[in-house]
């Protein structure tokens, strides 16, 4: 169950924010010039990471490099995740090149990008050990670390005033769009003394609530403290010499602070029931839950959403699109490897039902080490080395059942356990698959080997961990004040909401989790 790279994918969108990334493929001259910053990267005000940013500049172009390392545990097992993003940009800003490489498993995710002469850019993306190529469009006014420095830099002179920041972040290929406000020059406290700096505070507009990050820069445009709030917490940067940058990080579990209590325990017979959730999300979310095809969201106003999961009901969600079948970056169900594991799964089963009952049981069995310590893997990678959590069994069945001609989703969610580590009665991050079977979307859960109406769904997508950043701070927003049973419902009156259909018992997978994790 769960993942730290939501967590790690904030901080890295934070970052993107503060500069990007280093040199081109072609060559560039010894910079005339060059510049350092070093960061330390605090989370509820302990240690957690550092950042180190360079910048060099020849008078043609200039190069940012930075480099984010951070240290997450997840009961007793450290997780080490490190970035480096890159960008080439010519003097005011224009984009020549960018990259990207992330560690969140045994094997580096690469993205390199260089501007054609078309100005279309020409990106290898590099994952699990398969290499994709594709040419994209640059998108309209969208910057890099350069041309994000020289905005926020001419900015300062209008305290009161807002503009749009669109940061092309190389990692995601997306272009996070932020609105900024000018809020003026504070005298800031750090670690090596007092600085007189221009305070900016960027929005991102989200579907589950605005992500509000606070920004401090020197009079260059450079970021010397960055702040912004997730899981409940603060996570900070802020600019310090190297020593204190580099110092030892302290022991952060996240996904214990990802955890949202259960107000009751939930038996196996509940679980194999209809339940209807009554939560509270803090913020102005405009939907932070998705309806399926086995799961209703009702917004109740003021924060209040209730959900009703068990039973399924056709039309939650659309029919499937070419997406849903195809390979990309970390489902790579056109790998030789993963079709031939996927045909010796499914041996001469016809339809989608029959595929997937077996496939699930494949996978259930393939994944035989649950490392806890695994941040982040592609379906082709877990073929290969048969370790992983959640998302690891996800990702794997996704892919196969893509190669199966069934199409299929990852599913970002919660699910009910009685026990986790040293917590009782608490829902945890957690990831299953959905594919397309008889007419519908449904859900297999091959980590657990079960699924019921515990599995709450937040986000679904395409196996990208850039989606599970999508519901990253949701959990430290998220309260559950009530659950009910079909019978509870329909014998006392809830909510002024439809009640869910009789249950018929969950189809797909079976009974209840049983809360040691998958």
């Amino acid at each position: 169950m769960g993942r730290p790279i939501a967590w790690f994918r904030l901080a890295l969108c934070l970052v993107c924010m503060f500069a990007i990334p280093v040199q081109a493929r072609d060559a560039v001259a010894a910079p005339a010039d060059a510049e350092d910053t070093w960061m330390s990267v605090l989370l509820g005000g302990r240690k957690i990471g550092s950042l180190h940013v360079e910048r060099q500049r020849d008078g043609r172009t200039v190069t940012t490099i930075q480099t984010l390392t951070i240290l997450l545990t997840r009961n007793g097992k450290s997780i080490p995740l490190a970035n480096t993003i890159r960008s080439v940009e010519t003097p005011d800003g224009r984009p020549l090149g960018f990259g990207a490489r992330t560690t969140m498993s045994t094997m580096d995710s690469v993205v390199e990008g260089l501007r054609l002469p078309d100005g279309r850019f020409e990106v290898d993306l590099v994952v699990g050990g398969a290499t994709q190529r594709e040419t994209i469009d640059w998108p309209s006014d969208a910057l890099l670390a350069e041309g994000q420095r020289l905005a926020m830099q001419a900015a300062q002179a209008r305290p009161g005033s807002h503009y749009l920041l669109p940061a092309f972040d190389p990692a995601s290929r997306q272009v996070i769009d932020a609105q900024v406000d000018v809020l003026g020059e504070e005298l800031v406290s750090l670690p090596d003394g007092p600085e007189r700096l221009s305070h900016q505070r960027q929005r991102l507009h989200q579907a589950r609530g605005d992500q509000v990050m606070d920004l401090w820069l020197d009079r260059e445009g450079r970021v010397r403290k960055g702040l912004v709030a997730m899981l409940g917490s603060s996570m900070e940067m802020v600019a310090c010499s190297r020593a204190c940058a580099e110092a030892p990080a302290q022991s952060v579990d996240m996904f214990r602070a990802a955890m949202v209590a259960s107000p009751r325990p939930l038996t196996p017979n509940l679980r194999n029931n209809s339940l209807r959730y009554r939560v509270h999300v803090e913020g102005d979310a405009a939907q932070p839950l998705i309806d399926t095809d086995e799961q209703r969201i009702t917004p109740l106003g003021h924060g209040d959403w209730q959900i009703d999961t068990g039973g399924p009901h056709a039309h939650g969600q659309p029919p499937p699109q070419p997406g849903d079948l195809a390979a990309n970056a970390w489902l790579q169900s056109d790998a030789p490897l993963i079709r031939e594991l996927t045909a010796n799964a499914i041996g001469k089963a016809a339809t989608p039902h029959q595929k997937m009952r077996r496939l699930y049981n494949f996978v259930g069995s393939y994944i035989t080490q649950h490392g806890l310590d695994v941040g982040y893997a592609s379906a082709l990678e877990v073929a290969n080395t048969r370790q992983g959590d959640c998302t690891e069994f996800a990702v794997l069945l996704a892919a196969m059942a893509r190669a199966a001609g069934v199409p299929a989703r990852v599913v970002t969610g919660m699910v009910y356990a009685d026990r986790y580590g040293k917590a009782s009665r608490v829902f945890l991050p957690h990831a299953w698959v959905q594919a397309w079977v008889g007419n519908r979307w449904q859900s297999y859960d091959a980590a657990l080997r079960q699924f019921d109406s515990t599995h709450v769904a937040l986000d679904s997508g395409d196996g990208d961990p850039w989606h599970f950043y999508g519901v990253t701070d949701l959990f430290g927003r998220l309260r559950i004040d009530s659950i009910k049973a079909a019978p509870e419902i329909f014998d006392a009156p809830i909510d002024n909401a439809p009640a869910p259909a009789p249950s018929t018992g969950i189809s797909g997978n079976g009974a209840g989790p049983g809360g040691d994790g998958g």
